[in-house]
């Protein structure tokens, strides 16, 4: 089960939602330019406006409350507190944030803040973005800033959403911002200084805190998890397969090893570093001193995984799913099996507790002729992959709370606005919120702390 102080949240991302992209003096970010290209996001779809949050927060911190929603995690938009990415600071993004922040307090609900969920400064790209060997020192400044300002009210912050997705997604595979194909020397470089701009982030932050801080981590893997669980061999085998390291850049992108043990560990996984290290930077063996300070828990962003079993060696060896397994609307596997493993593997690989930092489901959600959302399928992926969730706290994971993707529809970088992953729906013409069956389904979980989950099962 879940313990008592569990925090049953939600997520955003500024860019996804916040909209007023040339108000109150924000600078511009990489997803800006990127989604202004032609050809770049579905129907030429962009943030510009995205739910007009910015205008709208109020109304919706009072649909949080409605929900019953603990805990909300925001991402703060670089561009909006530092318009160039260093130097001079936007007041009025600052006043922004600080209302929000603000009015989530009054709402009794606990800020959680990401501090970089994609939206890199455009005027840092311009100088060579993260291949930039000064660029941990940037964020480590916009980290301080953030902090200096906001941690009076707020303890919980979040380096990096997902540095899998942002340097894999946006420089070596070209389709999100800034949109370019990398060679993968300079895609390790740039992971490199991703972390070690995580490393001085956290120096920075517990420097300028005024209060005492829990500091975490988000990326992203889909996790394998064992055929048959009873098989110990299975078991070992999936283990391994969750943390190793294939000799190409794709396995690269996605590897949840390369990226978190430095951070957790101060090492470089081996196997990587025969097929990587080359291409590190020289200071690489001193910067993991610094990447690797001390965190209070790891996130994690999961939606789906894949079965695997042991070979005659051992190995792990894909297992075919049945014909007919269901998915989302985007394509993504259904596999609440995911969820439960990957939290138990990444408490024994790292010993930290673990907080999921996103999981839910994308749908074609419309609002219906007696104006509800009747989003079944949702409730349904939410009951299956929180109840695994909870088996892998009775299993010994120390899972600390959950964050549902997402808490409004919003624009889904380059799919623009066409899949919906919110609790609640927007009609983005009008912007009117309508809460989905599983919003209200979310709250009824929320207030027994998951046992709502089993009420078929007694």
């Amino acid at each position: 089960m879940f313990q008592k102080d569990f925090a049953w949240g939600v997520a955003t991302a500024a860019y996804q939602i916040e909209g007023a992209a040339n108000e109150d003096g924000r600078g511009v970010s990489i997803w800006d330019v990127y989604s202004h290209r032609d050809g770049m996001t579905k129907d030429g779809d962009t943030g510009d406006v995205a739910c007009d949050h910015y205008h709208r927060y109020k109304e919706d911190v009072a649909l949080m409350k409605k929900l019953g929603i603990k805990a909300y995690r925001f991402s703060i938009s670089w561009t909006r507190i530092l318009p160039d990415g260093t130097g001079k600071i936007n007041e009025k993004g600052i006043d922004f944030y600080n209302r929000l922040i603000d009015e989530l307090l009054a709402a009794d609900i606990t800020p959680y803040i990401t501090l970089f969920h994609w939206d890199y400064p455009q005027a840092l790209y311009y100088k060579g973005g993260w291949l930039n060997a000064e660029s941990p020192d940037w964020f480590a400044e916009y980290a301080s800033v953030v902090v200096d300002r906001f941690s009076d009210r707020v303890k919980h912050f979040i380096t990096f959403n997902e540095p899998q997705c942002f340097i894999g997604g946006g420089y070596s595979f070209g389709w999100h911002a800034p949109g370019i194909r990398y060679p993968v020397s300079d895609v390790i470089r740039m992971a490199h200084y991703v972390m070690l701009a995580h490393g001085k982030a956290v120096i920075a932050m517990r420097k300028a805190a005024k209060q005492e801080l829990l500091i975490g981590y988000a990326p992203t893997h889909g996790f394998p998890y064992p055929k048959d669980e009873n098989n110990p061999k299975d078991v070992e085998a999936a283990y391994e397969e969750a943390f190793r390291i294939e000799n190409n850049q794709k396995e690269f992108g996605w590897s949840c090893s390369w990226f978190s043990d430095p951070v957790v560990l101060g090492t470089y996984p081996e196997d990587g570093l025969r097929y990587y290290g080359k291409y590190l930077p020289e200071t690489w063996e001193n910067d993991l001193k610094t990447i690797a300070q001390k965190i209070d828990f790891l996130g994690q962003n999961i939606y789906n995984g894949y079965t695997v079993e042991a070979d005659e060696n051992g190995k792990a060896k894909y297992a075919p799913r049945k014909q007919g397994h269901p998915i989302t609307t985007n394509g993504w596997p259904i596999t609440p099996e995911a969820i439960r493993w990957a939290a138990k593997f990444l408490q024994k690989r790292y010993g930290l507790p673990i907080l999921i930092t996103e999981n839910g489901m994308c749908g074609d959600d419309g609002v219906s002729p007696d104006g509800k959302v009747h989003d079944t399928a949702r409730i349904d992926f939410l009951r299956s992959y929180l109840k695994e969730l909870s088996r892998a706290n009775d299993e010994g994971a120390n899972v600390i709370g959950y964050f549902q993707w997402s808490f409004l529809d919003n624009y889904e970088w380059t799919d623009g606005y066409r899949y919906r992953f919110g609790l609640v729906h927007v009609d983005y013409p009008t912007q009117k919120r309508t809460v989905k069956e599983s919003g209200y389904w979310y709250k009824e979980v929320i207030e027994t702390n998951g046992e709502k989950l089993f009420e078929y099962d007694r």
